[in-house]
Formats: structure tokens, sequence, C-alpha cells
């Protein structure tokens, strides 16, 4: 049970899961001692978590010691709306080489976008990388629009103000969403709303550099795929 501070339920949990968010977000093999640092505990604390994330596999060491994400992640990210997933991919893949720019799927989480699937260009001379777990505010970018468009506004997050309530008023009059250094710096994104029944709103999205197609015609190619996602899960 949680005090009166509000401290979790289990805290030796909520480091070990903070601890799995640590490393993904660091993109590289962290010591101990960093592990430690970034947590705000003592290295023995650290030890002893780190040793329990690896006997169940989310957790390996290279040769140098330092720690990095297990393989048991990958396995346990693919079972997350695993149906999405699959029939999301094949789409992905069609997009993002019929555009040459990275195409993703992003679904809502508490109030952030969280890329679920991403796939790169085939022959893309510099495609942008959208790595799965990547996550920002719903209220920033493209596919956070796109996904705000498709929730009643008592839903949206309190810190939409009235510019972003009208961005999205915007978003549902034309079907698509467009952003331009919001998230990342010099990015652009076009993305759709993918609205499935019985699951929460998620959305389709490209991002990139520099495009020969247009926002309104990249809208237009998701829209397509969107149409097809949701007509495999069921409408």
């Amino acid at each position: 049970m949680s005090d009166a501070a509000g401290a979790p339920a289990s805290q030796t949990l909520s480091r070990g899961i903070r601890i799995l968010e640590t490393l993904a977000d660091a993109r590289e093999p962290l010591s101990i001692d960093e592990v430690a640092r970034r947590l705000g505990v003592h290295r023995s604390v650290a030890y002893r978590l780190v040793r329990t994330l690896e006997d169940h596999g989310l957790l390996v060491r290279d040769e140098s010691g330092r720690i990095q994400l297990g393989a048991r992640m990958a396995a346990l990210a693919a079972g997350v709306a695993s149906d999405l997933q699959a029939e999301a991919l094949p789409e992905l893949t069609a997009v993002a080489n019929d555009l040459g720019t990275t195409c993703f799927l992003v679904v809502l989480d508490h109030d952030e976008c969280v890329t679920l699937v991403s796939v790169e260009p085939r022959h893309a001379v510099a495609a942008v990388a959208q790595r799965p777990g990547t996550r920002h505010p719903v209220t920033a970018g493209a596919p956070g629009k796109a996904i705000l468009s498709a929730l009643p506004p008592g839903r949206w997050p309190l810190s939409v103000g009235e510019q972003l309530g009208a961005e999205v008023a915007l978003v549902v009059a034309r079907g698509f969403a467009t952003s331009h250094d919001e998230v990342i710096p010099s990015l652009r994104s076009v993305a759709v709303p993918l609205i499935a029944r019985g699951r929460g709103p998620a959305a389709l999205a490209v991002v990139y550099l520099a495009s020969e197609h247009d926002p309104a015609q990249i809208a237009a190619r998701l829209t397509r795929s969107a149409g097809v996602i949701r007509d495999a899960l069921g409408g």
C-alpha cells in the first residue's frame, strides 16, 4: 500500500523498472556506477537490482561489464498489441518504401505518445531513425495531434491550450496532422489517426528531413494504410 507521500507500493519494483527505462533512454551500455548515479541509489542497491533483472534475461553485460537491455525485452515488447503490430508492419514497410521516409506506429500511453514499431525505407540515403519505445508528450508533434483528434476534449491533457486546440480542430477537418521542429529540431512529420474498434487511439506517421511529396500526398498514403490496418483488425 502507498504511504501518505505517494511512494510506490513496491520501491524495489519501481527501481527495477526505472533501470530498464534508464537503459532504454541511454541507447548505450552503462556501468553499475552510472546506473546507480542516474537512479540516485547506492551502488550496492543498483547491483542487486541489476543481478535480478539479469536472472530474468531483461539485462545483459558486455565483455567490459557494462549493462544493456537483454533479448528478453524484445520478446516482451513483441507481445504488446501483437495483432496490431502484425497488421501494421507490412503497411509501414510499404509506406516507408513508397515515400522514402521512416514510417512508424504510435500508441497513447497516459499523456504520452509511444512508438510501437518503426520501419526505415530500404533505399534511403539518409533515413531518420525512430526507435520503438521512443516517447514524447501527446501535446507535441504530428502523431500527438492525430491522436488528440480521435479523443473527446474531455480526455485531453490539461496542458492543451487554445492554440493546440485550434490545431487539433484543423486535423479533424482535414484528416491529418503536420509538425516541424516540435519533437526533434529540423525534423518534419505527418500523421493520421488510426482508430480500430475496441482499441485506444493510435496514429500512423512518417518523419523526415525533406521529401518530394507534399504533406497532403503523404497523408493520403498513410490514410490508405490506416484503412487497411483497421479493416484487418475488424473495423
